[in-house]
């Protein structure tokens, strides 16, 4: 930390007064009663006793507080408060207690954060453990069966085997959206942006999940008849990833015979904002703020209804904060949930 010392008179000067004040009345009576008063002399006296009062009590003061003062920075330094390691001592201690004050404020809502975050870190290597438990030990349950005998029958050999690449192929997929997730939010994954029609890239996905949305009779469709492209600026197949996303959440929580709509909107002169509507069960507000955290579920049972890696809102969020726009959500239970994104509208 720095040596150097922020001086701060104003301790000095006043206790320099009074002393002085106090000794030239007490001197003066002296004088009187000596019947050898002298202005002069008194005012002479004043003025060094002053000074010198000054100087002694700067000095004493500086050294005084410096000393323990250093300690406190010293002691400050220990806990890398580079708020405080970075300024020059201070022997003004209004000034002291206020950053002392600042430091102590900072350094408790730092411990609150990482109170938080060691919270989040354990309910996240809690959902990882689940996610890979279950495919993993389905795997092994298959394969032991197999081992323990069941291989000599063709039919639940081949049955078995199918089941096992199906749990494999689960495992597969959770690490490959593990694995983008992690190059997303380190900045690895590198976007190439190109001007595309959105709408036509809406009709891919809708071709893509007509049959998944056929199974449970929902219906997608626009919310009208757009007549001309709508061309934006963006990463095609990471956006086409995002609506395939969230299509696919809301064919998953969406109502039987439901329908899953997406518009596009201007939102201002160079945006546009893609929403993606459905009226299926919504969700509480008490879990919106927490949506998009890697494995967060709103079912708490610990049952997963619905198939997926549990990543699919987390690498919509950081696919569209790559792309420096905003991804917004509304829901309301028993109604239905509207997710919409802004992307940059082609010039």
């Amino acid at each position: 930390m720095q040596n150097k010392l922020k001086k701060t008179y104003k301790f000095a000067i006043k206790t320099s007064l009074y002393i002085t004040i106090f000794l030239t009345l007490f001197m003066s009576v002296f004088l009187y009663l000596s019947n050898a008063v002298n202005w002069e002399y008194i005012i002479a006296f004043f003025i060094i006793c002053y000074i010198t009062c000054f100087l002694i009590t700067q000095y004493r003061v500086e050294r005084f507080i410096y000393k323990r003062v250093k300690k406190i920075y010293d002691d400050l330094t220990l806990l890398e408060s580079t708020s405080l390691i970075n300024k020059p001592i201070t022997t003004d201690m209004a000034t002291l207690t206020q950053e002392i004050d600042k430091f102590a404020r900072d350094k408790k809502l730092e411990i609150e954060t990482l109170k938080v975050r060691e919270e989040y870190r354990k309910e996240f290597l809690g959902n990882v453990s689940h996610e890979l438990k279950t495919p993993l030990f389905t795997v092994q349950g298959y394969i032991l069966t197999l081992l323990d005998g069941a291989m000599k029958d063709k039919k639940i050999r081949e049955k078995y085997l199918n089941r096992a690449n199906k749990g494999v192929e689960r495992l597969i997929y959770i690490v490959k959206d593990l694995d983008m997730i992690t190059k997303l939010e380190v900045g690895d994954l590198s976007l190439k942006v190109e001007e595309f029609d959105i709408i036509e890239l809406v009709k891919n996905v809708f071709d893509l999940l007509e049959m998944k949305a056929a199974k449970k009779k929902i219906t997608l469709t626009f919310d009208m008849d757009y007549q001309n492209p709508i061309n934006v600026m963006a990463d095609k197949e990471r956006i086409q990833q995002v609506l395939t996303n969230l299509v696919v959440n809301s064919i998953k929580y969406g109502r039987e015979k439901g329908t899953t709509e997406v518009s596009i909107e201007n939102l201002i002169k160079n945006k546009v904002i893609v929403r993606v509507t459905d009226n299926g069960e919504g969700i509480e507000k008490v879990h919106i703020p927490r949506l998009f955290e890697r494995f967060y579920r709103v079912d708490k049972s610990g049952s997963r209804k619905e198939g997926g890696s549990g990543l699919g809102l987390a690498i919509v969020k950081h696919i569209i904060e790559a792309h420096e726009e905003k991804i917004y959500i509304e829901s309301e239970p028993a109604v239905g949930s509207e997710f919409s994104f802004t992307l940059e509208k082609a010039k």
